[in-house]
């Protein structure tokens, strides 16, 4: 990368994949320019974000100038930005070096690439493998979103002992991929009904969707869902091996003897990828059937990376899942704590309910949105024990749900949580999940799952 070094660059769109390039381009001391179509008073958090940079880029804002476009040695684009906006088509045609960032950072990666691919389920895949990775005793990298820009890793100081890069490629990602090389690509699902706008139809979609796997060689590996994608024959068309995974057995199935990979079998995870394993699933933290899901394809990839049964079953036993996605906190007295601060809708929240066998304590509430929550009833009546309220709409879903279940009602965050403990007994488990944005107090359901868990420590 050092021939970019004092180079002119330009960034296309000002997110957290937008700063990420900021700050690595500073560090090759380049002549950076950053553009944004959206107007200067959509932008006043990023502009006091940039204040801070030194030095501070040009900035062209409103507007994508063409002349900016053509006067740069190097243009690079964010993942939110059509890599067919006319000034990126004329930039190519110039002769201009254009590369999304993804495809940027991809082009001077060295390293092996595991790539989590599908309409969702990506991130929680992503994590469980680099648990079992660290499990163990290997160093990762785990990028691709808009949290770890996959940039991040060149800026690593100890990226030379990096032995695998994970990587998440959403669709819009995938679009302008270019000089990618992944070792191993797993696809969960392809989901119709989830196509970006950007896409024109749902064969565009499934064609750029599938152009990672079509990249993988006789040496690399593919794993993929079998209980959604067995029926998809592109997939079994391609040149590198396929080895499936599935919530069902594949004995009762009647596919054992034709399909290599990992199944769930008489109460237990079995694998024949290299050689047969058993894993237990009883100590399991995760909750949930995408999430169980999930778990079989990151045992197929740790299988397929010949990982210790060891490493595999520690992850299955410890891995808490993703935060604020029904995120396993703890345990304090036989209670258990969930922070599922993420389901800020009542759909999400009955969704996260139904995962849980037993009835439990919920805390629920946040902004007032203005809206009635009768539909939830039923849920409510067959899924939590205890109802605890807070926020702006207490008020309004205690009127509609509080009749289902026992329910009360509190001052602050802070006392909905201790309460929930009193109330608590051996065996329970205690959820955030409130069903409505977490902006009346806080800024986001980060820093609301983030408050709960320091709330639960000090209990």
């Amino acid at each position: 990368m050092q021939r970019y070094r004092g180079k002119k660059v330009l960034i296309v769109g000002l997110g957290k994949k937008g700063f990420a390039l900021i700050n690595f381009f500073n560090t090759l001391e380049c002549h950076i320019r950053v553009t944004d179509i959206r107007p200067i008073f959509d932008l006043n958090k990023q502009l006091k974000r940039l204040k801070k940079i030194n030095p501070t880029p040009q900035l062209t804002l409103g507007e994508h100038k063409e002349e900016d476009f053509l006067e740069a040695d190097l243009i690079v684009y964010t993942s939110s930005v059509d890599p067919y906006l006319p000034q990126l088509v004329a930039a190519r045609e110039s002769g201009k070096e254009v590369y999304s960032e993804f495809t940027f950072a991809a082009k001077f990666c060295q390293k092996p690439i595991i790539a989590v691919c599908g309409s969702y389920g990506r991130t929680c895949i992503a994590m469980m493998i680099a648990y079992a990775l660290r499990m163990d005793k290997k160093n990762i990298f785990v990028g691709g979103t808009s949290e770890e820009p996959f940039i991040n890793f060149h800026a690593l100081p100890n990226k030379d002992e990096i032995d695998y890069c994970i990587l998440e490629l959403s669709p819009y990602q995938i679009q302008g991929l270019e000089f990618f090389k992944p070792t191993v690509a797993i696809y969960p699902n392809l989901d119709e009904t989830m196509i970006p706008n950007r896409y024109k139809s749902v064969g565009e979609f499934m064609d750029t969707s599938l152009k990672v796997a079509k990249l993988l060689g006789p040496d690399d590996l593919l794993v993929a869902n079998f209980d959604k994608l067995a029926t998809n024959y592109a997939l079994r068309d391609l040149k590198a091996p396929v080895y499936w995974y599935s919530r069902k057995s594949f004995v009762t199935l009647g596919v054992m003897s034709e399909v290599q990979g990992t199944h769930f079998h008489e109460h237990r995870i079995h694998s024949n990828i290299n050689y047969h394993s058993e894993f237990k699933v009883s100590k399991m933290r995760i909750i949930g059937q995408n999430n169980r899901e999930n778990m079989l394809a990151a045992i197929t990839v740790a299988k397929s990376l010949n990982l210790s049964d060891a490493s595999i079953q520690s992850m299955i036993e410890k891995f808490p899942g993703v935060p604020n996605r029904l995120e396993f906190v703890c345990e304090k007295n036989g209670v258990q704590f969930y922070n599922d601060s993420k389901s800020e809708t009542m759909d999400d929240l009955r969704k996260s309910l139904e995962s849980f066998k037993d009835p439990v304590i919920l805390v629920a509430g946040g902004k007032d949105m203005e809206i009635t929550f009768e539909r939830y009833q039923e849920v409510i009546k067959n899924k939590v024990r205890i109802l605890v309220l807070v926020g702006e709409c207490k008020e309004a879903m205690n009127r509609d749900l509080g009749d289902f279940t026992q329910t009360i009602i509190v001052g602050s965050f802070d006392e909905s949580v201790l309460l929930a403990y009193q109330k608590s007994r051996n065996g329970d488990s205690i959820v955030l999940c409130p069903g409505n944005p977490s902006t009346d107090v806080f800024r986001d359901y980060v820093e609301k799952g983030n408050y709960y868990k320091k709330l639960i420590y000090q209990l």
